[in-house]
């Protein structure tokens, strides 16, 4: 129980974008993308500029520092990026953001992704 005169952190808010807003905050550079999947999932498939930091290894406190821009933690479907933006709250950020529906919902709006190409084995950019 806290004393009268302690008071308990107000809980941070968590923010859900829908992938057209995160890729107009990405070309207008007001956010960097944290993708929180595992490396094989990154190496196989990415969004176009996100940084990759799996949420198997996640310290909120590493964060880059990008200059006033936003992050969107992104994952396969939302559920991880979700998981670390709660981490992100719980250590007294006031705010966090991720990609409602992942990478899925991202390709299911018709947006580019960079594969790897089984042709050639090399990256490429596609629209999904």
């Amino acid at each position: 129980m806290t004393h009268p005169s302690q008071t308990l952190p107000a809980p941070g808010t968590l923010h859900e974008l829908v992938p057209e807003h995160v890729h107009e905050l990405l070309q207008t550079r007001q956010a960097v993308l944290i993708d929180v999947r595992e490396p094989g999932e990154f190496e196989a498939e990415r969004i176009p500029g996100a940084l990759l930091f799996p949420l198997s290894g996640f310290d909120p406190h590493c964060l880059p520092l990008e200059n006033g821009r936003r992050i969107i933690f992104q994952c396969g479907t939302g559920r991880r990026s979700a998981l670390a933006a709660r981490q992100v709250l719980a250590v007294g950020q006031r705010e966090a953001t991720h990609l409602a529906g992942g990478i899925s919902a991202w390709k299911r709006a018709g947006l580019a992704v960079t594969r790897i190409d089984p042709a050639s084995g090399e990256l490429r950019t596609v629209s999904a």
